[in-house]
């Protein structure tokens, strides 16, 4: 019995999610049930190094401080501004309003890092937008899904901050590798509705709006609206991949730097800020609720004798290099069907750790594979988080059938970009190379 804890220790979470309980307290029982009956009355104190080990990680202290950023930025309307200048500038397209969803939630990726924050704020100021020009129903919600994954592969991610924690990485070099294939998969989404909008006008009529606008408003709003985000978004990644910052440093610049713009463009009243500081600590005690309970799960599992389990059966299998990568990359998959990706990290990165290293595969390759295929999982119907996400912020008009039918083509997109980063390595790791070679 003691010897198969590993398998009833995941046998009991998976019952426990679809039960309806929260994952952290799923993860925090789990641990606490399995490790009573391993380590009885000095559970407690195995469990206590867990706690400790979350409670004083530096890399995580930087996790608040990215999503303040975020939360003053939407809090004070500069992301309402900088969705409005994107507008005038590529409504008069088809499918222009899909694509300056796109952009947003790219650009809002970059200032928040919080994979669905970015969809639901961006998506309730661009529904009632493209809704107007009466764009598909299909092709709304695909594009605020998709829009809203790219918080896992933009950075700066808190994904990529807490997937550096767990395997032991720097988070700049992931912070790098993760840039170009979210660049791509930006690219390859804007360039899917630019060419299906321009065979079918109905999916995505032009603004008119747009024409209307003079060229010198447009720059005046690339000026005020544009601009300043991107420069805070330079500014924190800038200091952190060039080795002047520190994570929790560039974190604290972003905060600083939303700070500024909101008090330079008379944005930022006291309730406005008391708002951003609520919602940042009740995302930040969310998160940080999880990371215990995964690190406290993955401690007893370790225990267990779950790592060496899942070894033995990975050199049975007798895999070589890509067939473990296809194996692992599947059970990541299925695992964000129930799981958020908090706990897909804290549960298997630190499994899988070992066994990448011991199969000569890039760390840093591996883990931007690990992040674009939960970013698909985010996104795959039926369990699809990005669908119940939309769900609590879309008109009543739009159906699951809607949704289903708009996020599939992008989930194509997303398994293109994986695609391309197995077959291309050097897409996850040039960028990584230059910070280790300076």
């Amino acid at each position: 019995m003691i010897d198969l804890i590993p398998i009833w220790m995941f046998i009991a979470l998976f019952i426990f999610v679809f039960a309806g309980i929260p994952v952290a307290l799923s993860l925090i029982a789990i641990a606490s049930g399995f490790g009573l009956l391993i380590f009885g009355d000095s559970l407690f104190l195995q469990l206590y190094g867990s706690i400790l080990h979350t409670a004083s990680n530096f890399t995580l202290s930087a996790i608040p401080l990215f999503i303040l950023m975020g939360a003053l930025l939407e809090q004070t309307g500069l992301a309402l501004r900088l969705f409005k200048a994107l507008q005038l500038w590529m409504g008069r397209f088809p499918g222009g309003l899909a694509i300056s969803t796109i952009s947003m939630c790219a650009i809002f990726a970059a200032a928040s890092g919080v994979v669905g924050a970015v969809e639901i704020v961006v998506g309730m100021m661009a529904l009632p937008a493209m809704a107007k020009y009466k764009y598909d129903q299909s092709l709304m919600a695909g594009t605020v899904c998709a829009g809203g994954s790219l918080g896992t592969i933009i950075p700066p991610s808190i994904v990529v901050v807490v997937y550096s924690s767990m395997a032991q990485l720097s988070i700049g070099q992931l912070f790098a590798a993760s840039l170009l294939p979210g660049l791509i998969m930006v690219g390859l989404f804007i360039l899917y509705i630019l060419v299906a909008c321009r065979i079918n006008l109905r999916l995505g009529p032009p603004s008119t709006e747009a024409n209307d606008i003079s060229v010198k408003e447009k720059l005046n709003a690339t000026v005020t609206a544009i601009i300043p985000p991107m420069l805070l978004i330079a500014a924190v990644l800038g200091s952190l991949l060039l080795g002047i910052a520190s994570p929790t440093e560039a974190a604290a610049v972003g905060a600083a730097g939303a700070v500024i713009l909101a008090l330079s463009f008379k944005e930022l009243t006291l309730e406005k800020f008391i708002n951003a500081l609520k919602s940042t600590i009740k995302i930040t005690a969310m998160i940080m609720l999880i990371v215990m309970g995964g690190t406290m799960f993955t401690s007893i599992f370790a225990v267990a004798g779950g790592g060496w389990m899942i070894t033995d059966w990975v050199d049975e299998l007798n895999m070589g290099p890509y067939g473990l990568i296809f194996l692992l990359m599947a059970v990541v998959f299925i695992a964000g069907f129930v799981l958020d990706w908090i706990s897909v990290v804290l549960i298997f990165v630190p499994i899988f750790t070992p066994l990448v290293k011991s199969a000569g595969i890039d760390p840093i390759w591996f883990a931007v594979m690990f992040m674009v295929v939960i970013q698909t999982s985010y996104l795959t119907p039926p369990m699809a988080p990005s669908i119940f996400y939309l769900k609590s912020i879309a008109p009543k008009s739009m159906t699951y059938a809607h949704m289903y039918k708009g996020v599939m083509p992008f989930v194509i997109i997303q398994l293109l970009v994986l695609a391309i980063v197995v077959v291309m390595p050097s897409v996850a790791t040039y960028l990584p190379s230059l910070i280790t070679a300076r």
